[in-house]
């Protein structure tokens, strides 16, 4: 069974290796880093399940890895913090934090909060999937029905027969309808062969 990897970050020597060694012992996978730019490399090498790191490092912020992170390897963060105020808060949860833990900490208290981030983070994951996948479809029906409507003016046909026509004409290619669809959308060349093609086939019998 493959071990969560997990990338702590902190610039406190004790505290960074006080959570390493008990997240290791606890059979997590550990990556170290003991400041912001190591943590955002390291990150984007070994790809953890999830970064643990802290606020107030020097250099690279806590909060400027952690959007580095987001951004350029989709990893989700905790964030630790010897303060609780409320600004800092707010910025960590407004970045996507998953989980924001007030040192001193101990290993006890670390691992639900990290359970509770990987499954966030996976139902996050989850949600962005699904979004996308949403998005696409919406952005292949825009071109189908934008396809049609360069059939219909092409050839003065009703919005049935245009998408029949090129229904037809994609299953005979073997392709996706979608796939035609956005060819007579987004490739001037060839367009008006295309165009033809369709009609062409659309006029044989059956």
């Amino acid at each position: 069974m493959t071990q969560t990897k997990i990338l702590v970050a902190d610039d406190d020597v004790f505290t960074l290796t006080s959570i390493a060694n008990g997240l290791s012992d606890a059979g997590y996978a550990v990556i170290s880093a003991s400041d912001g730019e190591t943590a955002v490399r390291l990150g984007l090498l070994e790809h953890p399940d999830l970064a643990i790191l802290d606020i107030r490092m020097p250099g690279m912020t806590g909060i400027e890895a952690a959007r580095e992170l987001k951004t350029r390897g989709h990893i989700s963060t905790l964030f630790l913090s010897a303060y609780a105020h409320r600004d800092v808060v707010e910025i960590a949860t407004r970045e996507g934090a998953l989980g924001y833990l007030v040192k001193p900490i101990n290993t006890k208290q670390l691992i639900p909060a990290i359970e509770a981030a990987l499954k966030r983070s996976v139902e996050l994951q989850q949600l962005q999937k699904k979004e996308s996948d949403l998005l696409e479809a919406i952005n292949r029906n825009r071109e189908i029905s934008v396809a049609i409507g360069i059939y219909m003016q092409r050839f003065a046909a009703d919005e049935q027969d245009a998408f029949d026509a090129i229904r037809r004409f994609a299953r005979f290619k073997s392709l996706k309808l979608a796939a035609v669809a956005q060819a007579l959308v987004k490739e001037s060349t060839g367009r008006e062969e295309l165009i033809e093609a369709i009609f062409q086939h659309s006029q044989r019998p059956g």
